[in-house]
This record gives structure tokens, sequence and C-alpha cells, in this order.
């Protein structure tokens, strides 16, 4: 028997932008429950982001290049354990691409992090930097494992 969907809580659009993405990445943003700090950086990054264009627009095409498509999962098979690929459901991407585009930010040290995200997500935007690097090891690592596709559960 099929186990039941989980109904997953999802936040409000935000206030000012009116975007889901907008209150994820300052969840994400967020420590130790600072929501009102991690706010202030984040519609700082989004007045900045004002000078490419579209803010919500430029930081959504930055989630879509840090994003990735397929990701390997370790699969035990016969006592041995195979890295197997698997395509990646879309909330599993955006949480992926957010979380490793602010993790890149918060491993900039000597800057403020609203300076280090906002380097990071142009950075993303123009296909470049940590997320985007990261995102290519992961396809890289899919591609040389695709031998063990037929493993897939």
């Amino acid at each position: 028997m099929r186990r039941p969907i989980k109904r997953r809580n999802v936040p409000h659009p935000d206030e000012v932008y009116g975007s889901v993405k907008v209150s994820k990445l300052i969840n994400y943003v967020m420590e130790r429950g600072k929501k009102d700090t991690a706010r202030k950086i984040v519609y700082q990054v989004m007045e900045d982001l004002k000078k490419e264009g579209e803010p919500v627009a430029v930081l959504e095409q930055a989630i879509e290049n840090a994003s990735p498509s397929v990701e390997v999962r370790s699969r035990r098979v016969g006592g041995a354990n195979y890295q197997v690929p698997r395509e990646v459901r879309p909330e599993r991407r955006l949480a992926l691409g957010l979380r490793w585009m602010v993790q890149a930010a918060e491993g900039t040290k000597g800057k403020p992090m609203n300076e280090s995200l906002l380097n990071e997500i142009k950075a993303a935007y123009k296909g470049e930097g940590v997320a985007v690097s990261k995102k290519e090891t992961t396809h890289r690592m899919a591609e040389a494992n695709k031998a063990f596709a037929h493993f897939a559960w």
C-alpha cells in the first residue's frame, strides 16, 4: 500500500513582492528565529537587484540556474552501495537551489550578508558562482553513474 501524500506547509507570499520564493529565501536566510533581520537583508538585496531588471524575475532565473534537475541517491543492492541517478522533484529543486545560494553567501567571510547574497544571486543569474558549480558537479556525478539507473526505485 502506498504512503499517504504529505501535506506540506507552504509559506505565505511576502508582503512587498507577493512571491512565495522570496518568502522562502527569507526563511533560508533567517538564523535563530530572527525573521525581521532576514527580511531586511533580503529586501536590501532585492532593492539592489532592481539595477539588473525586475528583481523577482532575476531571483527566479538565478534559482533556476542553481537548481539541479538530477541527483544521485545511495542504494544498497546485494552488499554493494550504488549511486543511482534520480530526477529531482520541483519542491526539492527549489529547496536545493535556495539552500546552495544561501550557503555560498554564508561561506563568504568578511562581507555583510546582504552583499555576499547579492553577489551570489547575480553570479547564479549569469550562470556562474558556487551554487551553479555545485549543480554542475551534481549533474556530472549523475551522468557518470547513469549505468546504475536501472536500480532506481
